[in-house]
């Protein structure tokens, strides 16, 4: 019986938590999660085309779809290996929420403004109608 080669054990390849990626978030200490993958991206901060503010806004997160969104290119999916610190566990990331709508009506403090604006969507066109009637009667009688 022929068993399959075992590979070999890679020792700074780490298993992190999304907490423990989610502290990395100041322009001092910088890591973001791609694709299940950390990477400590605070020497690469100033270098960044987009600025620094890109990279430290997604922070504590998974950056993932912010990454795809930008289009980057091979050269710079080929540079991520050299901040690659470890793996992210993804069953640290929380389930993804579930919309609830509200279960009352939003709060309106002035409830008369309300129904003032009901009455004037009523009234004004009736008062333009009932003037351009007035018109169109003084202008006939006046031929």
């Amino acid at each position: 019986m022929v068993e399959p080669p075992v590979e070999p054990l890679q020792e700074d390849k780490k298993l992190y938590t999304l907490a423990d990626v989610a502290v990395h978030n100041t322009a001092n200490d910088c890591w973001l999660i791609i694709e299940g993958k950390a990477y400590d991206v605070t020497r690469f901060l100033e270098e960044h085309p987009g600025g620094d503010e890109v990279l430290l806004s997604a922070t504590g997160k998974d950056a993932t779809n912010d990454f795809e969104d930008v289009g980057h290119s091979s050269s710079a999916r080929s540079m991520m290996q050299d901040y690659y610190v470890g793996d992210v566990d993804p069953a640290s990331f929380p389930s993804k929420p579930t919309y609830a709508p509200a279960k009352q009506a939003t709060y309106n403090p002035d409830k008369s403004s309300e129904f003032l604006i009901k009455i004037l969507q009523f009234l004004v066109p009736l008062a333009i109608l009932g003037l351009a009637v007035a018109v169109r009667f003084l202008t006939k009688n006046t031929d």
